[in-house]
């Protein structure tokens, strides 16, 4: 949510930071709705004051004896009261039409963000590790000869539809390895706290976490009105929801593994093939809460936090800041980590770190106590992908395959799958 103080004071600067975004000048018309909802809430503590006058002189005529002041006095107060109601009412009314109009307004961006149209428009700012050389042509992960039968989508569509996978044996074990190790690298070296969060949530953390209205149709609702959630960011996020924090308690450094929903509305036809894609995928997230001076800093700690995850694992990437057109709604920064996929021969999307300075916290009411006094001041929030499980498996799968059909796993995973580093080709761990 944006701050209708800052609109006011710079409506040119706002709408050309919109205008970075592709997005249409909006000033003029949320300023015409703030101006109109001020008159309102002017004229009515105007009525208000009248009608705070006229009940005291009610009393005074009355005592007075004054029959034709006092029957004036009581007309008065009583018209006074309608048009107080009246006016609050259209009041109401104007500022619920304002902030549905501030809910659609995307964040602004840094003034460090390239400006840009798309992906194609990104700048790469991190490279790292050696794409493997192959004396065959790579397999996509399903592919792969001691994978395929462990990667089973027929059985996943008889029971879900399509998109959606039913992993099994070793490969089952490896994705349930990958979670453990991010998790426990994030506790144990990260200084992250490890939370277990719903799935279901309510309307007010999607909207807080600025998921509604934009997301609605990308979402998944229940039918008592309850929303599965895209990601852990929104529950890690929105627990700080209407809270005041002291200071000292920031930055609060947040991790969590769940279940996630996508409803991939308007994605058809786009990596349909395998498992890069899915309705439902899980995710390792990184949510931080933190005093707005620092926010910057946190960002860049939380990159190298999903970067070294990457560079533990042995799977070269690249990280990329995105440009103005290929940003988030709710971002005002994005930094996107990339793994190499030799089986496409390209790098994806593994992980995006982003902060909304406080896009989010505005909306949500997230505030902190300066320590040295003043008025409460809103925090910043910033999250990030520390990893998407599933990816993640793609990527060690790609990575390590050999030609017989067997993968080389990371080390790192050892302690996870009993002390085992490969999957041979007929899906068993060794």
């Amino acid at each position: 949510m944006h701050d209708i103080r800052a609109i006011r004071e710079t409506p040119d600067a706002f709408d050309a930071a919109l205008a970075r975004r592709g997005d249409a000048p909006v000033a003029a018309e949320i300023l015409a709705l703030d101006e109109a909802r001020r008159a309102k809430i002017n004229a009515s503590e105007t009525a208000q004051a009248d009608q705070n006058k006229a009940s005291k002189e009610v009393g005074a005529a009355k005592a007075s004896g004054n029959e034709a002041e006092f029957e004036r006095l009581r007309a008065l107060v009583g018209d006074k009261k309608a048009e107080v109601a009246a006016l609050q009412a259209e009041a109401k009314a104007l500022d619920t039409q304002l902030n549905e109009k501030l809910a659609w307004i995307a964040n602004l961006p840094a003034d460090d963000v390239p400006q840009g149209a798309d992906e194609n428009d990104n700048v790469e700012v991190n490279n790292w590790g050696v794409i493997p050389g192959f004396d065959y042509t790579p397999k996509e992960h399903y592919e792969i000869g001691g994978v395929a039968a462990s990667m089973d989508f027929e059985t996943a569509a008889k029971t879900s539809g399509a998109r959606f996978v039913m992993l099994k044996g070793a490969v089952a074990r490896i994705h349930r390895a990958l979670a453990h190790f991010m998790i426990d690298t994030h506790v144990d070296d990260n200084g992250l706290t490890e939370y277990n969060t719903p799935v279901l949530v309510r309307d007010e953390a999607m909207y807080g976490t600025d998921k509604l209205p934009k997301f609605a149709e990308d979402s998944y609702r229940t039918t008592d009105g309850a929303w599965l959630i895209s990601t852990s960011e929104i529950t890690l996020t929105y627990s700080v929801a209407g809270d005041v924090l002291e200071e000292s308690e920031l930055p609060r450094r947040m991790t969590a593994h769940t279940l996630c929903f996508r409803s991939e509305a308007g994605s058809a036809g786009r990596d349909t093939a395998g498992m890069l894609r899915q309705h439902q995928f899980e995710k390792v997230e990184m949510v931080s809460i933190t005093h707005p001076d620092r926010s910057e800093d946190e960002q860049k700690r939380m990159l190298r936090c999903g970067e070294d995850l990457l560079e533990r694992l042995g799977i070269p990437y690249r990280t990329v800041l995105l440009c103005t057109g290929d940003m988030g709604f709710g971002a005002r920064r994005t930094y996107d980590i990339e793994a190499w996929l030799p089986g496409q021969n390209a790098y994806r999307e593994i992980s995006s770190v982003s902060t909304t300075g406080d896009f989010q916290a505005r909306r949500m009411n997230a505030r902190f106590k300066p320590a040295g006094g003043g008025k409460p001041q809103f925090v910043h929030t910033l999250n990030g992908s520390g990893l998407a499980v599933g990816r993640c498996l793609i990527a060690v799968l790609e990575n390590g395959q050999q030609a017989d059909g067997s993968v080389i796993l990371p080390d790192v995973l050892a302690p996870y799958l009993g002390g085992k580093t490969t999957l041979t080709a007929d899906g068993t761990l060794a």
